[in-house]
């Protein structure tokens, strides 16, 4: 059974910056891709950012060039660097992997974690 750590998410005012930080425990699939996604107020949940096992990164428009995605591979651990924070990036951010034992096909196991909540205000 895989399970999610997040940490560090807070309230901060618009235009600052947050670092969150998720790290998986239990066994990790060669082949993955850990990421973030976020569910704002009234919102589907959504995609932020995911990095792949093969180094692949996949960014939301509206984070582009404000947000980094990073990974620590042995550690299993993914973390996003958050800059100039507005309003709109408030919402519970969820920390995720999907792998599969395949070398091909789609990933077929997937984890969330149970979130950490990001307030943008002033």
């Amino acid at each position: 059974q895989v399970q999610l750590v997040e940490s560090g998410g807070g309230s901060v005012q618009p235009g600052g910056s947050l670092r969150l930080s998720c790290t998986a425990s239990g066994s990790i699939f060669r082949r993955n891709v850990m990421g973030w996604y976020r569910q704002s107020p009234g919102k589907e949940r959504e995609l932020v950012a995911t990095l792949s096992s093969s180094g692949s990164i996949n960014y939301a428009i509206s984070v582009k060039g404000r947000f980094t995605i990073s990974r620590d591979y042995a550690e299993n651990t993914v973390l996003l660097q958050m800059n100039s924070l507005n309003p709109e990036d408030t919402g519970v951010y969820y920390c995720n992997v999907a792998m599969t034992r395949r070398t091909v096909g789609p990933y077929d196991m997937i984890y969330w974690g149970k979130g950490t909540l990001v307030t943008v205000s002033s």
